[in-house]
C-alpha cells in the first residue's frame, strides 16, 4: 500500500526530528521510505507557538492504516512528543494522509486526514509527490484541491533530511 504522512516540527532541533521520523520509518517493519518532498517553513496554525517546518514522505506499507497509525504513534513517542494542548508545539507531528485509494472512517483513524483539503502546507508538498492522486471522496486531485486553497505564509528550506 502506497501511504502519505504529513511530517511538522516546531519545537527543539526541527530538523533532527525531521531526519529521526525518516531514520524511525526506515527500520520499522513492513515500512519502505520511498521519499520526501521539500521542506517548508510555515506559519503554525492554532495557539501562539514556533513556525514549523513541514514536509511529507511516501511510503510503501505492507500495514492496515491502523497499524501504520500504531507506527506513526511510536516514532512520536521516540521524538518525545507531548499532547497538552490542541494544534499546540509539537516535536514531531506525523498525520497520516492518504492510504492508496482507501477510504477510513474509525473512532481513532479518519484517511485521507479531514484537514487535507484546506490546508496549503499539506498540499503543497503532497503535490510534489503525487499531483495527479484522486483524493478519495473529492474526486479531485491534489494539484486542483492545491489551486483552491489560499496562499499561506510558508516558503521551501531545503530537501527532505535523511
Amino acid at each position: 500500500m502506497r501511504a502519505y504522512v504529513g511530517v511538522g516540527s516546531n519545537l527543539g532541533d526541527r530538523w533532527e526530528h525531521l531526519a529521526l521520523a525518516a531514520r524511525e520509518l526506515r527500520a520499522s517493519p513492513g515500512v519502505t521510505f520511498l521519499r520526501g518532498s521539500r521542506v517548508y517553513d510555515t506559519a503554525p496554525m492554532g495557539p501562539s507557538q514556533p513556525r514549523y517546518l513541514n514536509a511529507v514522505i511516501e511510503l510503501e506499507t505492507t500495514a492496515t492504516p491502523e497499524r501504520l497509525l500504531e507506527t506513526l504513534l511510536a516514532v512520536e513517542r521516540a521524538a518525545f512528543r507531548e499532547r497538552r494542548v490542541r494544534w499546540g508545539p509539537r516535536t514531531l507531528d506525523l498525520d497520516l494522509l492518504l492510504c492508496d485509494d482507501l477510504v477510513v472512517r474509525t473512532p481513532t483513524l479518519t484517511v485521507p486526514h479531514p484537514g487535507l483539503g484546506s490546508r496549503r502546507w499539506v498540499l503543497e508538498p503532497l503535490a510534489e509527490l503525487c499531483p495527479e492522486r484522486v483524493v478519495p471522496g473529492t474526486g479531485s486531485t491534489v494539484a486542483e484541491l492545491l489551486r483552491a486553497v489560499p496562499a499561506y505564509d510558508m516558503e521551501p528550506v531545503g530537501p527532505y533530511p535523511g
